[in-house]
């Protein structure tokens, strides 16, 4: 036995409450104490009374919290109970103990039954929490003693502490009132308590005391807040079962309950008592939402059938600038911010936000902690709706269950509610006038939403839509775009458009101003509804204020007027500055335009600013509480020189004395115009202008002018100057401010120099200028040297009298040429330059520079040299070297010339040269010192034996006079020969030349040349050597062919010659030398080899070489004559091609699939007949099939062979029945024919491959008119017969229309079908079209499947005929409706025939003739238009009220139906025809034909109103016309508008999931911007791909084939590369197996195979589905710690496809195979298994070993061989992550380009369809109905006001004679009316 703490109880009510999700969990503990009391009082038949009190009064005791209710009471035993933890209301039905039976409540609705006392805990939890005593005070019915229990925490510690039992107490049993036990001073309260219950008949008080502190805080300081909280737990038990309805318009107060809650709060004086009902409380959340409702939708969702949820939505509606949807109160009672635009920024603010809908109650109370989000069926659609998204935000809702849906034992929480709610079985019903309605939520909920939306919402429109912008004064930075702008909006009832005045509300300031655009967040682009946004407006006046401001259009006052806003502006502007007034207070007034001398002082200034009141302005007007902004006047003087220049400014202040004040000016001294500018600044930013205007200003303008000269100043003089060159001295005189002043008359100024004479000629003034003219200086200056001299300048009579200048002279312009050396004759060696210095002097002898100044000089047959002296006046000039030819020791003279070309006033100088001859070299002599001594003329040709040496040359120099040049080391240093870089400098010192080696072929002649050069002079001479033949050597073979093919003679000649060493001809052979050549080979044939002796060439022809058959390739000839050898290689190739054979090609046997290609390529070589290869290009090699029935594509079908004598063959694709073919390969060269191999083939059928559609329907089935179509189930039948099952839904469409068949396609105008999602129990191996709608008209049509196989290719089925037969019939109507009769009291029959030639059938409700088998009558009577008696009726022909017609065959034919002469009816009076059919067999009811027509007593106003009739019923039909295809256009309008705002959903929905993938949606801005991402994400993708990786080569021609997985090899992927190939190595002999689902699909491979293929069926295979540990792993842990990794094979393998399946596969396969990292620790690992009594399975190594499951390892069985060896039988790797991020990408960018173009096609479609509403075709057509309608109004009108007529009525009596009371004749004026 054991016993919980009692904290279990004690601190039970802490572990409850204390996650109560942030909120204080006070209120929820006291509501468990009125749960209680809810269910004690639930059986009252009076009023139920529960009190909290509240007693903190210090003086009455500590404080406490009082319960008390006026329920049954409990008696001991059930105190007891009570008492009883845990012990719930079921526990005491099952315990038998307990005289106490639940008995579940009857529903009631909301579920308010007060059954709401539930877990015996809550009561426990809720007292402990609050305190820690209770004192329970309870009397029962009946009893006349009062029971109390304490149970105390105190209590229990003290029983712990004294070790007695914890669990036991004491019920005290006393009479009413008795309050003698109450003995402590700390609980005196209870005597008032205990007082009062006297007289009671039943009552339980709960006396909670040992208050926490924080509770008493809480319940005082908070006291509206937790009784609000209890007013929503319970208010539905308050205000009953509709809520707390405040509203005016709805009455409640008698069906209020009869429960009164009520709460009082006692302090200590002089705090008076706060006593209050929850049904005071007004701001609970459920009756805010009551009260803020327009609108509600009931429904009930069944879980069970006998466990329902009812639930109400309630619609808060968008009132013109608000959300309705209530705020929690606390956040209401919070400051609200006028300012704050977010409040109603047209941004997507929803007005529940993201809070849940639903609200739920159990048992009628508020279970806090639950809520539901929402229901599927009222959730906002993810794709477009046609509502706006915010309406999903604007409803609120509230469920109600019973105890059949658990809560927490504190009621804060439900279990299961909303997973119960959500699951798939639940059904939904709707409540309509308390009635359910098994109805689609979904559609209904939408239904009443839309509606919702167009009765309560009160939007505004926005107008004029003009552009899209960025907002930068947003704040968050994602807000700041798109925003739409407008021009006008339309806002309850009232419209602002741009330019408008407007006037704020509920901002600070208030302000005016003028509308500039109206802006609303998101990307618009036309006329658009929104629940807020905002406007721009420019605050007025501008001139005030000159600022945009921007604030919600909920801020504009709509109660102001235009008026008034104009007068407030204009009041605002009267106020601003005006003018400025300027005053002269020492009447020195300047005029404007004055003229003054400079210097002249002014000023002084008083200014006044004033405004058009005339008053004087010292700031501007306030116009908030803002900074003031002071004016200031300032002062500017503008002289107007050059540029304008401010040269005085002032700032003046204001002073309440003297105004603006501004001190006189007196340093106005400079020339010129003046401008003097007073203008009114701001003090803060010295601005000028204000709100866009300028503020006043004042101007004054005059003019500065000079004095009288009192001083000059020297103007520039150019320098420096030269000497004797006149120039003139320009003097400026100038007045006291150094102005220039005009010159006093007769100033005669006086010149002074030092160091040279200065004169002047002449003096000449203008204006202010005196310039003294024509000054000369003389003297000798320094040329480059400018020495500065003073110049002084005296003007007498002036102040200042005199100037002095710094002034520089150079030597002064060319006047004569001096050339050096002086001496009329020079003598110069020839060959050597001669050298001139030359001086340019002035007049005084000075060396002058001057520009162009050229000094030339010429020698006779010499070139001309210059000097240029422009800088220096002097210079050098030197001739070229003297070089006279021939000069024979005799000596020459030459004239010498210089001049000036540029000074022609020069004289020339002359000048005589002597030349002498000179010592240099002139001529070389080279010789032979030898027995020839042998002299080498310059150009000698000289013959010498090829490859001699020429010896002993020699060389002598001689000078221009003849005499020979001593040699010596330095001249023989400048001697240079060409053959020989090799130079002995001793040896040409002595005379000695190089030897010289002369070429060693005949024909190469070598030119040789000795030079002499040095500085001045440069001598040559030359001679040539031509070689000639030596001594025969060698024998040379030529050959004119060097390659022969097989078996034919080597063409052309082979030519022997014999040569010397240098490989010279020396034609030195005879004709007897052929008799002894021969010439052997390797396989020559010798009997036809010939030699022939050449006169001519000296050689020796031989012919007829040939080989014999044999191996191609290089032969070596061996050639003898007169003892020489020599030997040549021929290359012997193919002989002349004679077959064809296979190289290399797909393995046999080979199988392809229909369709399919074969990838690896067919190489065929050509050969000759001994089986050489071949490379003669010149044949071609074709493919052709053994069968017509195969046909064979490949890249080429003909071509030629290559240099290699190779072809080539790809098949891209072979088609044709199934079965054994041969491909066969021919060559041809001329039309000559070589025979080639042929290639067996099997073809297989394409599993995959659709080529037709099985279209399985009802065929028994009718098709009547609107009905619903059988389900079509549509398989793709593949090539081998079998279904696909891999194509989209989308791809397969069923196409309808009317009419026979036509070709094997439909025509245009087709009605497209898509195809529905397969249902559980359908079979998925096909295509289903449901719940297709049956064309409305009966006849033939037609139906066809297609499917879209590719973007290019269509697959059709048969077209399936099918007749649409009628509907039930419902109606009698005519075959085409008749005109409105106009009938009259007539003797015409004419005018008395109401129908005539009519044939009335029984139709569907399509109007399809539909009761051919229907026979009976059809009853035709008249009744009156307005529903009144049945008296003074027209009667028909025969004086009868009806008439019968024959109904026969459905159908009854009138020939004519008139009514009686004279009949009865009032006259203009409008009647039915009532035709009802009775049939017999009618399945149903059958609604009858009722015409309406006109009853006129005379033939003249029938015959009018006839007219009207048929014009009426001619602009009815028009009309209905118009508008179907207006209506028409509207729908479309708001489809293509739907399609765009899906399309723009749909960019928005990828572009959000693109840019989590980190993809540049920036990019992404047009369709070739996407084609470009797409491009080079395919490209990225495309190199992946081509990336060589490891794949598996195994040719698979059955996968893909019904029931076939494929072969072993494709089935899997292992990434590691060491592991794929040891594993693949492994099951080697499985690799190729194919793997089927079932026996029968293996079994047809086998066959088709001929037992070839090893296959293996799952269907037949068991493996165990247990996932085993590794060996080392038992119960979870590890018997020891391996090393190497071990890990089982199958683990490692990746499936692309059919994971199951493949699994199967790999187990039965691999088995429990093992792999580890090496061979150690793979023995290592099988030891330790088997030493611990575990069988070890085969371990594989990645290093490529096995160890069997019998732990044999080693050898070459055992290790697996290199990758290389495997011939491609190894499983290939998977593609790296990347790739299948980039496809997945692709597929993004595919769906987002899609949405991109379908977004712009949709919204260029709705603007074209815009463009045609508007267009004046349309316009034109909208008057048109407007006129028409306009025409039928005034005719109904009309028609409606024929006049009423006395003695109209004519009894039955006379109908059809001659009435004896005359007719009274309408009023001329009624008649008048008619016309």
């Amino acid at each position: 036995m054991f016993l919980p703490h009692y904290d279990t109880l004690v601190r039970s009510g802490m572990y409850e409450y204390y996650a109560s999700e942030g909120q204080n969990s006070l209120p929820y503990a006291l509501a468990e104490l009125i749960d209680n009391a809810l269910s004690a009082t639930a059986h009252n038949t009076g009023v139920r009374t529960i009190e909290i009190q509240l007693l903190f009064d210090e003086t009455l005791g500590k404080p406490a919290v009082i319960v008390l209710d006026n329920g049954c009471g409990m008696t001991s035993k059930q105190l007891n109970n009570w008492a009883v933890y845990r012990l719930s209301k079921f526990a005491r039905e099952k315990d038998t103990s307990i005289n106490e039976g639940y008995v579940r409540p009857d529903p009631v609705p909301r579920s308010l039954n007060s059954d709401i006392s539930y877990f015996g805990v809550g009561g426990k939890q809720a007292v402990f929490y609050i305190g820690e005593s209770t004192r329970m005070i309870t009397k029962p019915v009946g009893s006349p003693d009062v029971h109390e229990l304490i149970l105390s925490k105190d209590e229990f510690e003290r029983k712990e502490r004294d070790k007695e039992y914890m669990y036991s107490g004491i019920i005290r049993n006393r009479k009413p009132g008795d309050f003698s036990h109450v003995k402590q001073e700390d609980e005196t309260f209870l005597h008032e308590l205990i007082a009062e219950e006297s007289g009671k008949e039943s009552f339980t008080a709960v006396v909670i005391t040992g208050l926490q502190p924080e509770h008493v805080t809480f319940l005082k300081q908070d006291y509206l807040v937790w009784t609000r909280e209890l007013a929503h737990l319970y208010h539905y038990y308050v205000h009953g079962v509709s809520g707390n309805d405040m509203r005016p318009c709805y009455k409640n107060s008698d069906q209020l309950p009869n429960i009164d809650i009520q709460i009082s709060l006692r302090e200590k004086a002089p705090r008076s008592p706060r006593v209050m009902t929850l049904r005071q409380v007004d701001n609970d959340m459920q009756t805010l939402y009551i009260n803020a409702t327009a609108d509600t939708f009931e429904f009930k969702a069944y879980i069970e059938p006998d466990c329902a949820v009812e639930g109400v939505l309630r619609y808060h509606p968008f009132l013109y600038d608000r959300e309705t949807y209530p705020g929690e109160p606390d956040a209401a009672l919070a400051p609200v911010d006028e300012d704050d635009d977010d409040n109603d920024s047209g941004v997507v603010h929803q007005a529940r936000g993201k809070r849940p809908i639903f609200e739920c109650f159990w048992n009628g109370r508020l279970i806090p902690y639950t809520t539901v989000s929402e229901f599927d069926w009222c959730a906002r659609p993810k794709k477009a709706a046609p509502l706006p998204a915010e309406c999903y935000s604007r409803f609120s809702g509230v469920l109600f269950t019973d105890d059949r849906f658990q809560v927490s034992t504190n009621k804060l929480t439900f279990m299961d509610l909303e997973l119960q709610l959500r699951n798939t079985d639940t059904i939904f019903t709707r409540i309509v006038n308390g009635q359910e309605q098994r109805v689609k939520i979904q559609k209904e909920f939408t239904q009443w939403l839309k509606s919702c939306h167009e009765k309560w919402d009160k939007q505004v429109q926005f107008l004029g839509f003009k552009d899209i912008i960025t907002r930068t004064d947003v704040p968050t930075k994602k807000m700041q775009h798109p925003w739409a702008t407008f021009s006008s909006i339309e806002w309850d009832g009232k419209k602002y458009k741009t330019g408008q005045y407007v006037k704020s509300q509920k901002t600070q300031p208030i302000f005016f101003g003028s509308v500039v655009q109206f802006l609303l967040y998101g990307d618009h682009d036309g006329d658009v509804y929104a629940t807020g946004g905002h406007v721009q407006v420019a605050m007025e006046p501008k001139a005030l204020y000159d600022e945009l401001k921007i604030i919600p259009i909920s801020k504009i006052d709509r109660t102001s007027t235009a008026a008034a806003i104009k007068k407030s502006i204009n009041n605002e502007l009267a106020k601003l500055p005006e003018k400025l007034k300027v005053n002269w207070p020492e009447d020195n007034a300047w005029s404007q335009n004055a003229v003054q001398p400079a210097g002249t002082p002014l000023g002084p200034l008083h200014v006044e600013i004033m405004n058009k009141k005339g008053e004087s302005l010292s700031r501007m007007p306030s116009v908030s509480q803002g900074t003031v902004k002071k004016l200031l006047i300032e002062l500017k003087v503008v002289w107007h020189g050059p540029n304008d220049q401010e040269i005085i400014s002032h700032i003046a202040q204001h002073s309440a004395k003297w105004a603006f004040w501004f001190k006189p000016m007196e340093n106005l001294n400079k020339l010129g115009k003046y401008t003097v500018y007073l203008n009114t600044v701001l003090n803060e930013s010295n601005a000028s202008v204000f709100g866009g205007k300028q503020l006043p200003s004042y101007k004054l303008q005059f003019t500065i002018t000079e004095g009288s000269a009192e001083s000059f100043v020297v103007g520039a003089v150019s320098s420096p100057l030269h000497v004797g060159v006149p120039f003139d001295i320009p003097l400026e005189l100038l007045d006291g401010y150094g102005h220039p002043a005009q010159p006093p008359p007769d100033l005669k100024p006086v010149l002074e120099c030092s160091g040279l004479d200065v004169s002047y000629e002449g003096m000449e003034a203008s204006g202010t200028t005196f310039t003294i003219r024509s000054v000369k200086a003389s003297g000798k200056v320094q040329n480059y040297h400018c020495k500065t001299h003073d110049l002084k300048v005296v003007l007498p009579g002036l102040k200042l009298d005199s100037q002095t200048v710094k002034i520089s002279f150079l030597p002064g312009n060319p006047h004569s040429l001096h050339v050096t050396p002086e001496d009329d004759s020079i003598t110069v060696e020839n060959g050597n330059p001669v050298s001139f210095n030359v001086e340019v002097h002035d007049e005084a002898g000075n060396i002058t520079a001057h520009p162009k100044l050229i000094v030339r000089c010429q020698v006779q047959e010499l070139p001309l040299v210059a000097a240029d002296c422009s800088s220096t006046g002097a210079g050098v000039l030197v001739t070229k070297p003297i070089n006279l030819k021939n000069m024979n020791g005799d000596q020459h003279t030459l004239k010498v010339k210089f001049d000036m070309p540029s000074q022609k006033n020069i004289a020339v100088v002359l000048r005589e040269l002597k030349v002498v001859p000179s010592k240099r070299v002139s001529r070389i002599e080279v010789y032979t010192q030898d027995d020839d001594n042998l002299v080498l003329k310059d150009k000698d040709k000289i013959e010498w034996e090829a490859g001699d040496l020429l010896e002993n040359l020699y060389y002598k120099l001689y000078d221009e006079g003849g005499r020979e040049v001593p040699l010596t080391a330095e001249i023989a240093s400048m001697i240079k020969v060409n053959w020989t870089a090799d130079v002995s400098l001793e040896d040409l010192a002595q005379g000695k030349l190089p030897d010289v080696q002369v070429p060693t072929l005949v024909q190469d002649e070598h030119f040789y040349q000795v030079s002499y050069q040095d500085q001045n002079v440069s001598v040559n001479t030359s001679f040539t050597i031509v070689p000639r033949p030596d001594e025969p050597k060698q024998l040379k073979v030529t050959l004119s062919q060097s390659t022969v093919r097989m078996g034919q003679t080597l063409p052309g000649k082979i030519n022997l010659e014999l040569m010397d060493q240098y490989g010279n001809v020396t034609k030195t052979l005879t004709s007897a030398c052929v008799d002894h050549t021969t010439v052997e080979a390797e396989g020559l044939d010798k009997s036809t080899v010939a030699f022939t002796w050449q006169e001519s060439s000296h050689s020796v022809v031989v012919t007829g070489v040939q080989f014999q058959p044999g191996t191609p390739g290089s032969k070596e000839l061996s050639f003898t004559c007169r003892g020489f050898v020599e030997h040549v290689r021929i290359k012997v190739t193919a002989g002349v091609p004679a077959q064809l054979t296979l190289v290399s090609g797909p393995g046999q046997p080979l199988q392809v699939l229909n369709e399919h290609g074969i990838p690896t390529p067919f190489l065929i070589q050509l050969c000759d007949e001994w089986g050489n290869p071949s490379p003669d290009q010149r044949f071609q090699v074709a493919l052709k099939s053994s069968s017509s029935a195969l046909k064979v594509k490949s890249t080429v079908t003909s071509q030629p062979v290559d240099i290699e004598g190779k072809a080539a063959f790809t098949v891209e694709s072979v088609s044709g029945p199934k079965g054994e073919y041969q491909l066969e390969f021919k060559g041809s060269f001329n039309k000559r024919p070589i025979p080639g191999p042929s290639v067996n083939l099997t073809i297989i059928p394409d599993p995959n491959k659709p080529v037709s559609l099985a279209v399985e329907y009802d065929t028994n089935a009718k098709f009547p008119a609107g009905g619903i179509f059988p389900v079509f189930s549509v398989t793709v039948v593949s090539d081998e017969g079998s279904p696909i099952r891999s194509f989209n839904p989308a791809a397969v469409s069923m196409l309808l229309w009317k009419a026979e068949v036509s070709g094997t396609k439909p025509p245009e105008g087709a009605t497209p079908l898509k195809c529905s999602k397969p249902m559980e129990n359908e079979k998925d191996d096909c295509f289903h079209f449901r719940d297709k709608v049956i064309p409305d008209h009966v006849g033939k049509h037609t139906i066809q499947f297609a499917l879209s196989v590719d973007q290019t290719k269509v697959l059709w089925s048969k077209q399936h005929i099918i007749n649409v037969v009628a509907n039930d019939p419902v109606k009698l109507a005519p075959d085409c409706k008749p005109p409105t009769p106009v009938v009259s009291n007539s003797d015409v029959i004419a005018n008395r025939t109401l129908v005539e030639n009519m044939t009335l059938r029984i139709m569907d409700r399509y109007c399809n003739p539909a009761g051919a088998e229907l026979e009976g009558k059809v009853v035709v009577s008249i009744k009156s238009s307005s529903g009144g008696s049945g008296k003074g009726l027209p009667l028909f022909e025969g004086k009868t009220s009806t008439l019968r017609f024959d109904l026969l065959e459905g159908k009854a034919h009138i020939t004519r139906l008139a009514i009686i002469e004279n009949s009865p009816g009032q006259d203009g009076s409008e009647y039915i025809l009532h035709f009802k059919p009775e049939v017999q067999r009618s399945p149903a009811p059958l609604a009858p034909f009722e015409l309406l027509f006109r009853f006129y007593n005379d033939a003249e106003n029938q015959q009018k109103m006839s007219e009207l009739s048929k014009k009426k019923d001619e602009l009815s039909a028009a009309i209905a016309v118009y508008k179907e295809i207006f209506s028409g256009y509207a729908e479309l309008l708001n489809l293509l508008t739907v399609q765009h705002q899906d399309a723009s959903n749909k960019e928005a929905v990828l572009k959000t999931e693109l840019k989590r993938r980190n993809v540049n949606v920036a990019q992404l801005a047009s369709i070739p911007n996407t084609d470009k991402v797409l491009k080079e994400k395919a490209t990225e993708a495309e190199r992946i791909i081509n990336t060589p990786r490891r794949v598996c080569s195994i040719l698979d021609p059955f996968r893909g084939g019904q029931d076939v997985l494929g072969k072993v090899g494709h089935l899997a992927l292992v990434e590691d590369d060491a592991a794929a190939v040891v594993v693949s190595w492994h099951i080697m002999g499985d690799m190729d197996c194919v793997i089927t689902k079932t026996t029968a699909a293996a079994r047809r491979i086998y066959d088709d195979t001929h037992g070839r293929q090893q296959v293996m069926p799952l269907d037949s295979v068991y493996c165990n589905p247990s996932n085993r540990p590794l060996p080392h792993i038992r119960n979870g842990r590890s018997l020891f710690h391996p090393t190497g990794n071990p890990v089982y094979v199958r683990d490692l393998l990746m499936y692309p496809q059919n994971r199951e399946s493949c699994d199967t596969v790999f187990r039965n396969i691999l088995g429990e195979t093992i792999l580890i990292d090496d061979l150690d620790s793979a023995n290592n690992y099988r030891r330790a298994v088997v030493q611990n009594k575990v069988p070890c399975p085969t371990i594989l190594t990645r290093q490529g070993e096995r160890i069997s499951a019998r732990g044999k390892f080693g050898g070459a069985q055992n290790k697996a061989p290199p990758i290389e060896r495997m011939n491609g039988q190894v499983f290939g790797a998977p593609l790296p992550l990347q790739y299948h991020t980039l496809k997945e990408e692709i597929e993004l960018l595919h769906q987002y380009r899609s949405a991109l173009q379908k977004k712009e096609l949709a919204k260029k479609e709705r603007d074209t369809h815009i463009k045609h509403l508007k267009a004046p075709d349309m316009v034109r057509k909208e008057q048109e109905m407007e006129e028409k309608m306009k025409q039928l109004e005034e005719i109904e009108t009309k028609l409606a006001s024929t006049p009423a007529r006395r003695a109209v009525k004519r009894g039955v009596e006379g109908a059809g004679e001659t009435s004896s009371i005359i007719t009274k004749r309408p009023r001329r004026g009624a008649k008048k009316d008619l016309d």
